[in-house]
C-alpha cells in the first residue's frame, strides 16, 4: 500500500501545512479519499468553538474496522497485523495476520450480537495486554458499540465511577493479567466494582492467568465458550463473514476517561471518521512509516496512545504493530532491547519516564544488544528532558535514528506537534512544529495572543489551538456543557490545551507543563482534586492539598500536604495508610510520592488554598513565594517550609 498523503520533504511539509490552514475542507477531503467509504460525505467540515460544534465528513458512511482490516485482505491477508510479545519471554509469541485478525474480530462481534449488544451500547473493557483486547475493541467498533477501555491499574471504585457515567451494559475482562512478577486479579476487581451496579447485564471473561474467579450465573460468561459458538456462525465453507455495521462519520467510536481539574473523570468522546483519518495520517507522517516496518509502541491500550498508535492508526495504515504484555524491567532492565533484536523492530515509541527508569539501571543491560534494525525513535506522554534525549540518541539510536518528540492529549485523538522523522528538524526537549491542520496560538492569561518575545527571543504563555483538526474530541460523554467549560470557555474561539508553551523564532514549540490543576505523572494525567478527594476519604484526614514537583524518573511526582486529626500513631504508618486509601479509591498510579503533615494550609480570606505557594515549597523554592500578607494565616507558610519532607 502506498500513502499518497505521506510528506517526503521539508518543502512539502511547509506546502501541506499552508494548504491545510488555508483550505482545510479541501485538504482533508483529499486525504479522506484514500479510505473506504460506504457513502461519501456531504460536507467535509462544519464547526464553531462556541457551542462547541465540530463535524468532519458529515453524512459520510463507513465502518472503521473495514478500513483497519477488510480492505487489506486482498493484498495483505498473510501479513502480520499484530505481533504479541508475552510478559514471560519463555512463553510463545503470537503472530496475528490480517486474515486471522479479521476472523477473530468477526467472531467477537458475533459474540456481542449473541449477547444482545447493539449499536450505541457502551461496553467497558478491562483486560491485560493480550491480543484478545484488540479483538474486543475492534469487535465493538464492528457492530457500532461504543467501547470504553479502562487501564488495568485502576481500582474498583474508579471503574464503578466510569461504569456509572457511561451507563455501560457489558464488560469484557480477564481472570487476571500478568505484569512483571505480579498477577493482577482483574475479574475480582470487576466484581467489587459491580456491587450496587444496576446497568451491567453481562461480564465476558477471558482466561489468561488461571486465577480462580467467581462466576455469577446469568451474568458471567466465558470468552472461550462464546467464541466457539460464534465461530460456527461466522464461518461457512472456510469463508469468514460478519457484515460490519454502517456508521455515520460523526457516530461515537469510543469513550476514554481522563482526569480533569475536578474530582470526577471526564469521558472524552471520539467519533469514527475524523479520528480514523487523523490517527492514520499522523502515524504515517510522524514515524515516516514504510510498508513492512515493525512498529513497537510500548503504551498500554488503556491509554489513548495505545488506542491511536498500537491499534487504529497502524492497522488503518496496513502496518505491523508489536503489542507487549509486560513491563520494561522484567525479567531485567534489558527487556525492550531484547524485544527489538528478537523481532527486528524498526520504530520504537515509548515514554520519557520509561527511558529515565532504564537509564537509572546503567548501561550494562545494553551490552550485547544489536539494535541496528531501528530506524525511528519516538517519545510520548510528557516533554523529554535533554539528558534522556541524548541517552536515547547515543545508546539506542546510535546517533543514526531521528527522534520524534510528540505532544498530544487524550482529547486530541492523535499527535498535534512533533518533528517528522528525518523530514523536519529535531530540537532536543522541543516538540518542534505543528502537524498540518493544527494551528497553535500562544495567549496570555487574558486570552490575548502573545506577540512580543521575551529577553530570550521566546513567546511564552498558554497553548491554545484556533481551528479544529479531524481528531479533536467532540464532547464529554453525557455532559456537553462540561466539554465547553473545560476546553472552549477559558478563552474565546480557541481550544485551550491546559498546557503552557514556548515558541522560538523558527516556529518551534516547547511544552512547559500543565497550567491547570492537573498533574502529569509518568505521562498520565491525574487531577489534583481527584487525589485530594481520595486522601480526604481517610478517616484521620481533615483536609489536604496536592501539587506536583520535579521527579527524576516520573517527570512529575505527587506531593500531598495533609492536615491530620490528632498526633497518635507512627507517622510513616499514617503515610502508608493514606497511600493505601488512594490506591483503593483511584489506583496505585495516584499514590502520593511525598506526604507532609501540616497544621494548616495557606488560604486566602475567602478560603481558597494557595497551591502556587505549596508548589514552590514542594519544588524546593523557599524564598520567592510572593506576597503572603493577604493570607488568612501567613505564619502557616513558615511552618510548612520548616516541615518539608
Amino acid at each position: 500500500m502506498s500513502y499518497p498523503f505521506q510528506i517526503n520533504s521539508l518543502a512539502q511539509y511547509h506546502a501541506d501545512y499552508k494548504a491545510a490552514a488555508e483550505n482545510p475542507d479541501v485538504f482533508w477531503a483529499n486525504v479522506a479519499e484514500n479510505f473506504y467509504w460506504r457513502k461519501k460525505w456531504d460536507k467535509a467540515l462544519d464547526w464553531n468553538f462556541t457551542e462547541p460544534k465540530i463535524e468532519w465528513f458529515a453524512g459520510g458512511k463507513l465502518n472503521i474496522t473495514e478500513n483497519c482490516i477488510d480492505r487489506h485482505l486482498a493484498t495483505m491477508a498473510d501479513k502480520p497485523a499484530i505481533i504479541w510479545e508475552p510478559n514471560n519471554p519463555e512463553e510463545r509469541v503470537r503472530t496475528v495476520t490480517y486474515a486471522r485478525l479479521h476472523k477473530r474480530v468477526c467472531q467477537f462481534a458475533q459474540v456481542l450480537k449473541n449477547n444482545a449488544v447493539k449499536k450505541g451500547d457502551r461496553v467497558c473493557i478491562y483486560m491485560g495486554m493480550v491480543p484478545e483486547l484488540a479483538y474486543a475493541v475492534l469487535g465493538c467498533a464492528r457492530i457500532g458499540a461504543i467501547h470504553s477501555v479502562i487501564f488495568g491499574g485502576f481500582s474498583a471504585q474508579s471503574i464503578a465511577d466510569r461504569l456509572e457515567d457511561a451507563q455501560a451494559t457489558f464488560i469484557v475482562t480477564c481472570d487476571g493479567a500478568y505484569r512483571g512478577e505480579k498477577v493482577i486479579p482483574l475479574k475480582a476487581v470487576i466484581d467489587d466494582a459491580l456491587i450496587g451496579n444496576k446497568t451491567v447485564k453481562k461480564v465476558i471473561v477471558y482466561t489468561r492467568t488461571r486465577t480462580p474467579v467467581s462466576m455469577i450465573k446469568g451474568r458471567d460468561i466465558w470468552w472461550e465458550d462464546e467464541m466457539d459458538i460464534a465461530e460456527d456462525q461466522i464461518e461457512k465453507n472456510g469463508v469468514v463473514s460478519f457484515k460490519a455495521e454502517e456508521m455515520d462519520a460523526e457516530d461515537p467510536l469510543f469513550i476514554l476517561y481522563t482526569s480533569g481539574s475536578t474530582g470526577k473523570p471526564k469521558g472524552v468522546v471520539h467519533t469514527c471518521a475524523g479520528y480514523m483519518i487523523w490517527t492514520t495520517y499522523t502515524f504515517v507522517n510522524m514515524f515516516q512509516y514504510n510498508q513492512g516496518d515493525i512498529h513497537f509502541c510500548t503504551a498500554d491500550i488503556g491509554w489513548i496512545t495505545g488506542h491511536s498508535y498500537i491499534l487504529y492508526g497502524p492497522l488503518a495504515a496496513g502496518a505491523t504493530s508489536l503489542m507487549f504484555e509486560g513491563i520494561p524491567t522484567f525479567p531485567n532492565a534489558g527487556r525492550f532491547w531484547d524485544i527489538i533484536d528478537k523481532h527486528q523492530v524498526n520504530i520504537l515509541y515509548t515514554a520519557p519516564t520509561a527511558l529515565r527508569s532504564l537509564m537509572s539501571f546503567g548501561d550494562e543491560h545494553l551490552l550485547g544488544k544489536n539494535l541496528t534494525s531501528l530506524k525511528t525513535l519516538g517519545t510520548v506522554g510528557e516533554p523529554i528532558n535533554e539528558e534522556a534525549w541524548h541517552w536515547y540518541d547515543d545508546n539506542i539510536g546510535k546517533n543514526k535514528c531521528p527522534i520524534i518528540d510528540t505532544w498530544w492529549q487524550t482529547e486530541t485523538g492523535g499527535c498535534l506537534i512533533t518533528n517528522l522523522a528525518g523530514i523536519t528538524p529535531a530540537k532536543p526537549g522541543w516538540a518542534t512544529l505543528p502537524m498540518p491542520g493544527v494551528q497553535p496560538v500562544i495567549v496570555d492569561e487574558k486570552g490575548n495572543e502573545v506577540t512580543e518575545a521575551d529577553e530570550h527571543g521566546m513567546l511564552k504563555g498558554n497553548l491554545c489551538i484556533k481551528a479544529p483538526w479531524p481528531g479533536i474530541l467532540r464532547t464529554t460523554y453525557g455532559d456537553h456543557e462540561r466539554c465547553r467549560v473545560n476546553y472552549f470557555a477559558t478563552y474565546p474561539n480557541v481550544y485551550f490545551t491546559g498546557d503552557g508553551a514556548l515558541k522560538d523564532a523558527e516556529g518551534n514549540y516547547r511544552i512547559t507543563g500543565r497550567v491547570d490543576d492537573v498533574l502529569n505523572i509518568s505521562g498520565h494525567r491525574i487531577g489534583t482534586a481527584e487525589v485530594e478527594n481520595a486522601i480526604n476519604m481517610h478517616s484521620g484526614v481533615v483536609e489536604s492539598a496536592v501539587v506536583g514537583y520535579p521527579h527524576d524518573i516520573k517527570g512529575q511526582g505527587i506531593y500531598a500536604f495533609v492536615i491530620y486529626n490528632g498526633h497518635h500513631g507512627d507517622e510513616n504508618l499514617r503515610r502508608q495508610d493514606i497511600s493505601q486509601t488512594v490506591a483503593k479509591i483511584i489506583g496505585a498510579i495516584a499514590k502520593p510520592d511525598k506526604i507532609q503533615f501540616v497544621k494548616g494550609l495557606p488560604k486566602t480570606r475567602s478560603g481558597k488554598i494557595m497551591r502556587r505557594i505549596l508548589r514552590k515549597i514542594a519544588e524546593g523554592e523557599t524564598e520567592n513565594l510572593g506576597d503572603i500578607t493577604t493570607l488568612l494565616d501567613p505564619d502557616v507558610v513558615a511552618e510548612i517550609k520548616d516541615g518539608k519532607v
